[in-house]
């Protein structure tokens, strides 16, 4: 069973493709390029240990330099990062390094790693940060965060704090992660107290596009998250808005949800400058965005 929607496609300000989601109410304020290089595995200074493992060498030895504060994501890649930053630090190959963690984990890692840390606030001054991302979406390098099922202390809402402040941003992801119209699921933050309210108001937004499920404490439950749903540090309950239709624009999704009353944050992240770094059996592939101003 699902949330069921309250209104019918022809009573939405929005119109929806059964092959993709279009959001025609919105509209893009900028215009993108990209910069794209590849590192051949053959003949990469990184080649051994897996593709993952190439990525979060990468961005460490390409974008972390000595003074730098540096967030420090979540996930495999960022923990491998984070391993890889910690030997660097021990051998003296960098220095003064601060770092901010996104999750209790990637601080426990970071800790083991004896790299220093320091909490995030909102007058931190983060030079680089790194994350590893669930989906980034192709020639925009949209990404979105929070999949993955976060303990209570973790917050998307830190974790987006973080990213947005710093200066030069790295996702890695492996190949399969790098998709034009991406599909899956996008977590959405919403109030506790009228999330009924709120979901429906999602569903009837994709209508027929997506399912709205709130996500669950523990174990697996229904659409209603079951009796024990997920509540975040801060009190708010997180939807899952899972995609059946591959997505036309990431940044129309996330327009749409921020003017939801009761949504309070979600997991896609547009962040300029950005990098991806794509792992692949074949090699690195490295793609920034570039910024364009609008004539």
């Amino acid at each position: 069973m699902r949330v069921a929607m309250a209104a019918s496609l022809s009573s939405s300000p929005y119109t929806c493709s059964s092959k993709s989601i279009v959001l025609s109410k919105c509209s893009p304020k900028i215009k993108l390029g990209t910069n794209r290089f590849t590192i051949s595995a053959s003949t990469s200074v990184l080649s051994g240990g897996s593709p993952l493992l190439q990525a979060a060498k990468h961005t460490v030895d390409a974008y972390v330099k000595s003074g730098m504060v540096v967030g420090l994501g979540s996930g495999q890649a960022s923990g491998m990062a984070i391993q890889y930053l910690g030997r660097l630090l021990r051998a003296g190959a960098l220095k003064d390094i601060v770092g901010v963690p996104m999750s209790i984990a990637s601080a426990s890692e970071a800790a083991k790693a004896g790299i220093p840390l320091d909490q995030f606030n909102d007058s931190s001054q983060i030079d680089f940060s790194f994350d590893d991302a669930d989906i980034i979406e192709e020639g925009t390098l949209i990404a979105v965060i929070g999949h993955r099922k976060p303990q209570v202390e973790d917050s998307i809402i830190q974790e987006k704090s973080i990213l947005n402040a710093s200066n030069q941003l790295a996702f890695m992801i492996k190949e399969s992660q790098y998709m034009g119209g991406p599909e899956g699921s996008i977590p959405v933050l919403v109030n506790s107290l009228n999330w009924m309210q709120t979901a429906e108001e999602i569903d009837d937004l994709f209508l027929g596009d997506a399912e709205v499920w709130r996500r669950p404490s523990i174990g697996h439950a229904g659409p209603l998250g079951g009796d024990f749903p997920f509540v975040t540090r801060e009190g708010h309950n997180v939807l899952d808005v899972i995609f059946t239709s591959p997505i036309s624009s990431l940044a129309e999704v996330a327009e749409s949800l921020d003017q939801i009353d009761g949504v309070v944050d979600h997991g896609v992240i547009s962040k300029f400058p950005c990098t991806a770094v794509i792992a692949a059996e074949s090699g690195l592939q490295i793609i920034d965005n570039v910024q364009k101003n609008m004539a």
